[in-house]
């Protein structure tokens, strides 16, 4: 069977094409800047090799378009034709609490889908645009929606409950969420089939680190807390979100600085986080290049995006009476061994020793912690569109 991955942001689609028997990546890439100037898709190649194709793309139907007359075409085809693809997956970053698991796209689940727009509204719609595009480009291909927020829908309600009226968790479905569901549920099995060791009886942590992050507590197999609310601001300190903060701080700044309901979202999702505080970048690998020419807000940053993690891995250890294993992944998480070394340094008294060595790799494979150590550090390069994948074949196949 031949997968097809979307992911729909408002302004980007990213795309990977697999075949499921093989295990092949058939093709892969993304379009930038839809409905802006300069708009392109950079597709990589079977040798590695990058290429960035130019096109005017003013909404998600002539990007996908596009992307499929690129697979199909003679330059850079991988397929003949579009009969090839047996099934569509995308990523849908809300799905409420309808969905504990992906779903076959029907009408129904349109809808419903629909409805969540609320939950998330940057999100959500474009989401949305890409499952239209596929059912008008190709009606007879079975689509199916995997949702960011469906791993998590197995926490307690003391994990996702707010101490706020109970009638707004009625009316409007204001509770904890979560996301990059799909990220924590690869990595927590992924991490259990390299180790040898059976998924339901592990105490896990899993860190995807990346410019968005959020941390999980996985028990037996199962998400029982994880960082991330209601929204993606909540939890870690972020790119450009800020994360946890006073919400008596947010009226303070709306008073004080005249700010509306869409001038405090843009603060706390846009403007904040290490960007913020450090005023050089949201891009930890330019942090890190401040941090070594003495930069002081730059240093200040990094403690404290490195302090957050290390409070939510101490909380979540609680949470699981004990770790068995800790994940790193993400971008920042897969790359970044100055971090991982700083968020796990006096955690001796948890079984946490991490080998300087093996912390030296970066996007593989790999147990970082020493040979004594009681919990595993583990680094796991994640696949969402993978996990997609599978969940796609599984429906429809």
């Amino acid at each position: 069977m031949k997968v097809f991955v979307l992911n729909c942001g408002s302004s980007s689609i990213k795309y990977k094409f697999l075949d499921m028997s093989t295990k092949e990546t058939l093709a892969q890439g993304g379009i930038e800047k839809i409905g802006l100037s300069g708009s392109f898709l950079k597709l990589t190649l079977p040798t590695g090799e990058k290429v960035v194709l130019e096109k005017d793309i003013p909404e998600h139907k002539t990007g996908i378009r596009f992307i499929m007359d690129t697979i199909t075409g003679a330059a850079h085809g991988c397929i003949k034709s579009l009969s090839e693809i047996d099934a569509v997956g995308h990523r849908v970053v809300h799905g409420g609490e309808r969905f504990n698991a992906g779903v076959v796209v029907t009408d129904e689940v349109i809808a419903q889908v629909a409805e969540c727009i609320d939950l998330a509204p940057l999100h959500n719609p474009p989401n949305l645009e890409g499952i239209y595009a596929i059912k008008e480009l190709l009606p007879s291909t079975p689509q199916v929606a995997v949702f960011d927020t469906a791993f998590h829908q197995t926490m307690p309600q003391e994990a996702y409950m707010y101490g706020l009226p109970y009638e707004y968790y009625t009316k409007y479905g204001v509770r904890r969420y979560g996301f990059h569901g799909t990220s924590h549920r690869y990595v927590s099995r992924r991490v259990c089939e390299f180790l040898n060791v059976p998924y339901e009886k592990q105490r896990i942590i899993t860190c995807h680190i990346g410019n968005g992050g959020s941390i999980t507590a996985i028990k037996n197999g199962k998400s029982v807390d994880t960082s991330m609310g209601m929204t993606p601001v909540e939890g870690l300190l972020m790119g450009t979100r800020c994360g946890d903060v006073d919400a008596g701080v947010l009226t303070f700044l709306m008073e004080k600085e005249h700010l509306d309901a869409q001038g405090i979202s843009r603060l706390i999702n846009k403007q904040s986080g290490v960007d913020g505080l450090s005023g050089v970048s949201s891009d930890m690998r330019e942090i890190e290049t401040a941090v070594k020419a003495g930069n002081e807000r730059a240093i200040m940053a990094l403690s404290v995006y490195e302090y957050r993690i290390k409070k939510y891995i101490g909380a979540y250890a609680a949470a699981l009476g004990g770790v068995d294993i800790i994940v790193f992944t993400g971008g920042v998480g897969e790359n970044q061994t100055g971090l991982r070394a700083s968020v796990c340094k006096n955690l001796d008294y948890m079984g946490i020793q991490i080998d300087p060595e093996r912390n030296k790799a970066r996007s593989e494979e790999i147990i970082i912690s020493t040979d004594n150590s009681k919990v595993k550090v583990v680094v796991i390069p994640t696949d969402e569109e993978w996990m997609i994948a599978q969940d796609t074949a599984g429906l429809v196949g």
